[in-house]
């Protein structure tokens, strides 16, 4: 047979389609894809970026859910439509420039400030005992007049800064000796639940108990401490609910909530509605039916049934997918930097974040049951908007100290703050870093 007979299977173009067997191989695009894929992921701001860019494309989406989900609570309240949207901006507004100073901090700094923090946070939660406004059944808030405060909110990253320093102040050649959890990380955890429960914020707790957890994982506790725990907190979530009225019948309304769809369960049942409506692409931004008197607390625990009945299955798929990356450049920051404050400190807030997305959104179409947590930075709640931006300020800062991230971000040049300080003739940083901008 002649070497032209053979130039299909022997002789064929390197790169030309199909493989010698007739079978249709992968296209080379394919596999590019997947190589340049594969290299974006190993770029030193890879984490950087997804940890800005999904934070900010969440916030985003928050506020414009927030208007839509409250306009008409607004009027019917208080005769402004824009009544809630406004105060939730203003939050942002605050939170934002705390975030980017946070992105701007030494990791020490996170280190020293978790123990003043931690201090404020049990003072700010034995002075809600005593002043602290209570709503349905639960006293989480100080009135400051304008403002609420709920101090159950700056604990969590109390939790996630001191826990962390204290463990990571223990470690030895990289290892974190479980036993240092004992005294004082466990007690010291355990009377921040306790002090939260006595307000009767069980969903707070239990995001309390995940962030612990979570660093049980990372310094590789043995399972029969994990149980240990975990027995303790259900018998203590059980004792909870039965001694109170409105929790046992959260639960009865999780059990059956078209059995109950008038009392306990119409709160789920409303959300799944809702939901259920959205279809495919939803019903438009704006045009949600439910949130006319429908569903309780709909800009605030509820949002994502009313983003689901606007946005549909694809706009919750988003959510969905946006919080996934984010927990996983938070993890890529633990698994990338050496430091064991970074490692804890990243973990835990990764497990509070994106645990408490999970619960929000399974309790939303009725896997777990309603805890009255937001859904962080879509929900209404300023307490919650402001330490959970602190907390990605902090990943930000984090992400910096992977490997080559530093000399990536100064070869970019200075960001459009930089850029912005310098025009008003504070930049003497950012002509540091990029010389010869200026004498052009």
């Amino acid at each position: 047979m002649s070497t032209t007979a053979h130039e299909g299977v022997a002789g064929r173009p390197k790169g030309a389609p199909g493989r010698p067997d007739g079978v249709p191989g992968r296209p080379d695009g394919f596999r590019e894809h997947l190589l340049a894929l594969r290299e974006m992921l190993n770029r030193p701001l890879t984490s950087y970026y997804l940890i800005l860019g999904c934070s900010g494309l969440l916030l985003v989406l928050g506020l414009m859910m927030v208007l839509s989900a409250s306009s008409i609570k607004g009027l019917q309240e208080v005769g402004d439509p824009f009544y809630w949207f406004f105060k939730q901006s203003i939050s942002a507004a605050l939170g934002l420039p705390l975030m980017w100073v946070c992105a701007q901090l030494p990791p020490r700094f996170f280190r020293l400030a978790g123990y003043p923090l931690m201090v404020l946070s049990l003072l700010a939660l034995v002075l809600v005992l005593f002043v602290g406004t209570s709503q349905l059944g639960a006293q989480r808030w100080i009135d400051l007049g304008p403002i609420y405060l709920q101090p159950s909110e700056p604990a969590k990253l109390g939790l996630v800064l001191w826990g962390a320093d204290l463990l990571a102040r223990r470690a030895r050649g990289g290892l974190i000796e479980w036993r240092s959890l004992f005294i004082p990380l466990m007690p010291g955890t355990a009377l921040l639940a306790v002090m939260v429960m006595l307000g009767s914020d069980l969903g707070t707790t239990l995001v309390l108990m995940m962030i612990f957890l979570s660093l049980l994982w990372v310094v590789g506790a043995p399972l029969r401490l994990f149980g240990g725990i975990l027995a303790v907190a259900v018998l203590a979530t059980i004792v909870m609910i039965t001694t109170e009225g409105y929790r046992s019948a959260r639960i009865t309304g999780w059990l059956d909530p078209w059995g109950n769809a008038q009392t306990s369960g119409f709160q789920a049942v409303q959300g799944q509605i809702a939901i259920g409506s959205g279809g495919w692409f939803g019903l438009g931004l704006g045009s949600s039916r439910q949130k006319w008197s429908w569903i309780p607390h709909a800009e605030s625990d509820f949002i994502f049934s009313i983003l689901g009945e606007e946005l549909g299955l694809m706009g919750t798929l988003v959510v969905v997918a946006l919080f996934g990356l984010l927990g996983y450049a938070g993890l890529r920051v633990a698994t990338r930097v050496k430091d064991p404050f970074i490692r804890l400190a990243s973990v835990a807030a990764v497990a509070w974040i994106v645990g408490q997305a999970i619960v929000n959104i399974g309790a939303v179409i009725g896997v777990f049951p309603i805890t009255g947590i937001p859904l962080p930075l879509v929900s209404y709640g300023g307490s919650a908007l402001l330490p959970t931006l602190a907390a990605l300020g902090m990943l930000l800062s984090f992400a910096k100290q992977e490997p080559g991230a530093r000399e990536a971000l100064a070869a970019h040049g200075p960001g459009p703050v930089a850029r912005g300080l310098s025009w008003l003739g504070l930049g003497g940083p950012a002509r540091r870093l990029w010389p010869g901008r200026g004498r052009r």
